[in-house]
């Protein structure tokens, strides 16, 4: 049996670096990676990217293009979760740069492509440098 999720984020790439948030996964691990959330019901994915990205970095950001779809599959206790996430490519429009949501944001950092690269994880984050390199 498994769950479908659909979930949307936000790169915000300025000057070739991007910005990265920290956050603790589901074991309770910290982890650099970039804003993204479920798609709250009867949202489109580019309104999730947003709100996403608002909430976890306090900028309002606007969508330059869609980026891409990551499509994976995980176990959350004895649940296979199949997830979706549509990526897009933002640009800050404005807001302060303060997490709207602290409590889940443990850091948040610029930093250069390359230097991203070593910070991140997840497939799917490493999926999302190469194609920026590509930019």
């Amino acid at each position: 049996m498994s769950n479908k999720e659909h979930s949307a984020g936000g790169v915000i790439l300025e000057d070739g670096t991007v910005l990265l948030i920290l956050v603790k996964n589901l074991k309770g691990d910290q982890v650099w990676t970039f804003p993204k959330g479920h798609l709250e019901p009867g949202e489109t994915p580019e309104a999730a990217a947003l709100r996403e990205v608002a909430e976890e970095t306090g900028w309002d950001c606007e969508i330059t293009s869609p980026l891409y779809k990551a499509e994976y599959s995980f176990m959350r206790g004895e649940m296979l979760v199949d997830k979706e996430v549509h990526w897009f490519l933002v640009k800050r429009v404005g807001g302060d740069g303060l997490p709207r949501t602290p409590d889940e944001i443990l850091d948040m950092k610029w930093l250069p492509l390359a230097e991203a690269e070593s910070e991140l994880v997840y497939k799917s984050d490493l999926d999302l440098i190469d194609l920026l390199k590509k930019l």
